[in-house]
């Protein structure tokens, strides 16, 4: 099992998988067909976005605020990522890179260690931060926190950085030691723009394979005679996106850091993470989601692609999501909730949604839909947004980017290209 989920996500995110993507589309997965087929999606009606549960329709963003917005909230934890613990009592941080000139002093590095509680054997995470050298205490720097699917010196060329460790095919911790399929991350592309960077391996937080639950943060919070969450808790997206609100903890003390400017980036997996983490902690200023697909920005009750009933497999990645998500996979069009719902829960902090023109399996037409059925809420707030009769750009057509929920569908597959982060870029200059 392990080794196949691991085999599944270097393939998700290497550019090789997506050039050959469209020719190699997954016709059958855990038993289930696929479909690619638009004739074939399926007739659908997406539950109400601006009518309360008790029937009174939203016609102001304070009715979104302190309504419907809390009700939706609670809908998505329960039935799909789960409910989360509070900020631990015991956080801690140590910084033991406290501020080194890096790239030939453009900027400053920072590395530290959150330690998730008061034993400090356990449960910690390496956070990586490059800053603009000229940041200051008084001209505190914008930042990109990112999540990553490798350790930190795995995809940074920087001589600096300490040796994490990372989960191997079977299982266990070793040395990030050896190169990765998911190539170097130019850092100095957002130093140059005056913004900072951040990074943090996910497997620093919780595993990403089905019997991880002994080694992440998620043990540590069950209830005495619990052997698994229960049917509203946290998976493991959840526990990620809450490893970032701790990364958020942090930035809060620094005071080179403008904690009011922090924005989230993360791809397939980590992109369903960042946007539940942006919904959920409304610290974070804006959410990049790359690639999010199902579970994430794209509509559920579309027959496109990944399904639920794919993704709750018990082969594949039901310890993703709380227990109650896998309930809906025979019943979709019952669910309570949909993706639209996820968007606009973001409003009225800005939004990107980055897909890829061969990405069948993550459904880019259904993350298109989903914004633009979740932007009526962006407009509540005097927001931009698509329109309602807004058709779906073309592949590196930027005519929706730089809306305040945006869209962006680069050519090419489930990957995020080295010319996406220069439009992040454009984008993060404008809401940061």
């Amino acid at each position: 099992m392990k080794i196949r989920l691991l085999s599944a996500l270097f393939l998700a995110i290497s550019a090789s998988a997506s050039a050959q993507q469209a020719a190699n589309r997954p016709t059958v997965v855990a038993g289930f067909p696929v479909n690619y087929n638009e004739d074939s999606v399926g007739t659908y009606t997406l539950p109400e976005l601006l009518k309360t549960a008790d029937g009174k329709p939203v016609t102001t963003a304070r009715q979104w605020t302190e309504k419907r917005r809390p009700e939706l909230l609670r809908l998505a934890e329960e039935n799909q990522f789960g409910k989360m613990p509070p900020k631990p009592k015991d956080l801690s941080f140590h910084a033991f890179d406290k501020g080194t000139p890096a790239f030939n002093g453009k900027a400053i590095r920072k590395q530290v260690t959150v330690y998730f509680k008061k034993d400090t054997a356990d449960h910690e995470m390496n956070l990586l931060i490059y800053l603009p050298a000229n940041a200051t205490n008084s001209a505190a720097a914008p930042l990109l926190m990112n999540i990553s699917f490798a350790a930190y010196n795995q995809i940074i060329d920087d001589p600096g950085l300490r040796v994490g460790e990372i989960w191997n095919k079977e299982g266990k911790k070793v040395k990030a030691d050896k190169p990765t399929p998911f190539g170097k991350l130019n850092v100095e592309q957002f130093i140059d723009a005056g913004i900072g960077f951040a990074t943090v391996y996910y497997g620093d937080i919780e595993p990403d394979f089905k019997d991880g639950l002994p080694y992440g943060i998620r043990k540590t919070y069950l209830k005495p005679g619990q052997t698994e969450p229960g049917a509203d808790e946290w998976g493991a997206i959840a526990a990620w996106g809450w490893g970032l609100s701790r990364a958020m903890d942090y930035f809060e003390t620094d005071k080179q850091i403008d904690s009011k400017r922090i924005a989230l980036q993360g791809a397939s997996r980590l992109g369903k993470t960042v946007l539940w983490a942006g919904i959920h902690d409304p610290r974070f200023k804006m959410v990049i989601a790359s690639i999010s697909g199902e579970g994430g920005a794209a509509l559920a009750r579309r027959n496109y692609g990944e399904t639920i009933r794919h993704i709750s497999d018990p082969s594949r990645y039901l310890y993703q999501f709380a227990p109650n998500y896998h309930g809906w996979a025979d019943k979709v069009n019952a669910m309570p909730i949909d993706a639209h719902m996820l968007v606009a829960l973001m409003a009225p902090r800005p939004l990107l949604l980055q897909t890829g023109s061969t990405d069948y399996w993550s459904d880019p037409k259904g993350e298109f839909l989903s914004a633009v059925a979740a932007a009526p809420v962006y407009r509540l707030f005097g927001e931009t947004a698509p329109a309602a009769s807004a058709t779906m750009p073309a592949a590196g057509d930027t005519s929706l980017l730089m809306n305040h929920l945006g869209y962006y569908m680069h050519e090419g597959g489930h990957t995020v290209l080295p010319e996406d982060w220069k439009l992040f870029i454009q984008y993060m200059r404008k809401y940061l």
